[in-house]
């Protein structure tokens, strides 16, 4: 399942939570098709001013970071590198829709990929 934990500033989230969860959304689903709408997660996770640094001092107006978590055989398909370049590239534009362009050049995208039998739904291990 696409799991997207999305970090940023507080004051750049409040109002905007749920075209947020809906572009995000949308972006994973133009990439896997309609199926994968049902199962994308995404969580925002406002920080208040301070506690984000960057090169050992508060950050004033960092760029959201993204960590998206992902099946690690994704990694190995055939079309692996275009599946990537579509998501970064879908999830960029999908929070600088919301957030608006200034926050562009310091967007990161980070894939985090999980072992088929290594996530646990409900108390039971997913094995596909």
């Amino acid at each position: 399942m696409p799991h997207l934990s999305v970090h940023v500033l507080e004051s750049d989230l409040a109002g905007r939570e749920t075209a947020l969860i809906r572009n995000l959304t949308d972006a994973v689903v133009a990439v896997y098709g309609e199926w994968a709408r049902s199962i994308a997660v995404v969580q925002l996770i406002g920080l208040p001013p301070g506690r984000w640094g960057i090169g050992g001092n508060p950050a004033e107006a960092p760029s959201p970071s993204v960590t998206f978590g992902i099946r690690e055989a994704a990694f190995s398909r055939p079309d692996a590198d275009e599946i990537v370049a579509r998501l970064v590239s879908g999830v960029t534009d999908a929070i600088v829709d919301v957030l608006g362009e200034r926050v562009r050049a310091g967007l990161t995208v980070e894939f985090v990929g999980t072992p088929a039998g290594r996530t646990g739904i409900g108390g039971v291990v997913v094995t596909s």
